[in-house]
């Protein structure tokens, strides 16, 4: 029989009505566990419940929180065979993105999923993603981290929500489905990363100051240059297309450089949710190349950012960060 833990942070499945709205309430979900017979079906793995606290809506999530599944998981990495991580939807892509650096050399299934509707109502999705998201946790198929929502298995540092009120919440705009759950579950078995070696190493974050800036039309750049200081380690720009910028961008670049010499990491990544950045394409995206900027590709944003905290709280300086993020490391950029 397999085990898999559930590891419950909040979020939308296991919310309840108070009189200002859906929110979390510790130790009901678990009842309402045990109120779904599947769940104690032959074809089901075993289970366990774990709740954090306090459990909390997803908006409020922290690398505090990112911490804690992270160490929980690998505290009982030996003791199951996979793990289903309820969580809410909001920031859902940004937990799964930074678990899947988080845990280095992962050789079991680490499934995210949760709801867009309270499993306390009556047309839940939460039923039906959790017991695939369980299903898929004890078969053992998939060895990384991944996000199971409305029917498709994603690679977690490749999804980002899509809808903030349909039943598909996720897309993955630059990878294939790892697998869809149809009548059967299929897996795409040449999605999958391949096997890990080693055993599991936890690399737990540093709160390190990050910044996301999204470039658009009529922008001024130099509002942001009183937060370009030393303090900010690392920063996000989301640019137009292949990494294009407003032809006054000029603007920019003595921010960037000025950012460059504190030591900050400044990773372009596109507004469009598919396809990849190409500094240089463009004379709007050489100058930033020029000015020491990386291109963060195919990457999402939630996985850039993710992928930043990783490397500045492994310790690297910059010129190694600078490299890296422009590597493949857990899948979370395509490999031509």
């Amino acid at each position: 029989m397999k085990r898999v833990l559930i590891i419950y942070t909040g979020g939308t499945i296991g919310m309840t009505r108070t009189e200002n709205g859906y929110a979390p309430r510790a130790g009901y979900f678990r009842a309402a566990l045990d109120a779904i017979p599947d769940l104690r079906a032959p074809e089901m793995p075993e289970w366990e419940f774990y709740e954090l606290s306090p459990l909390l809506d997803s908006s409020n999530m922290t690398v505090r929180e990112w911490n804690c599944i992270a160490e929980l998981i690998a505290q009982k990495y030996d003791d199951y065979d996979g793990f289903v991580v309820l969580h809410g939807t909001d920031t859902m892509a940004y937990t799964a993105s930074a678990l899947s650096f988080m845990l280095d050399g992962l050789d079991k299934p680490v499934v995210l999923t949760g709801s867009q509707i309270p499993l306390c109502e009556i047309r839940s999705d939460g039923r039906d993603n959790l017991i695939t998201a369980l299903l898929i946790a004890g078969e053992g198929i998939v060895r990384e981290t991944c996000l199971y929502f409305g029917g498709k298995l994603l690679r977690g540092n490749r999804a980002t929500k899509y809808s903030a009120d349909g039943l598909i919440a996720f897309v993955s705009p630059n990878y294939p489905s790892l697998a869809e759950a149809g009548i059967s579950i299929k897996y795409n078995e040449a999605a999958l990363l391949p096997r890990q070696e080693g055993g599991l190493k936890l690399q737990t974050l540093d709160n390190i100051p990050i910044g996301v800036i999204k470039v658009f039309p009529g922008i001024q750049f130099s509002l942001f240059e009183a937060i370009m200081t030393e303090k900010l380690r690392g920063i996000v720009i989301e640019t137009f297309g292949a990494g294009n910028i407003p032809g006054d961008g000029n603007a920019l670049l003595p921010i960037i450089r000025k950012a460059f010499q504190n030591g900050t990491v400044l990773t372009v990544c596109s507004q469009c949710p598919q396809g990849a950045v190409s500094l240089g394409t463009y004379e709007t995206s050489s100058a930033l190349k020029k000015a020491g900027a990386v291109s963060g590709l195919d990457m999402t944003t939630e996985a850039a950012v993710a992928k930043l905290y990783y490397l500045f709280s492994c310790g690297y300086d910059k010129e190694k960060i600078k490299q890296t993020m422009e590597e493949n490391l857990r899948g979370e950029i395509s490999v031509s």
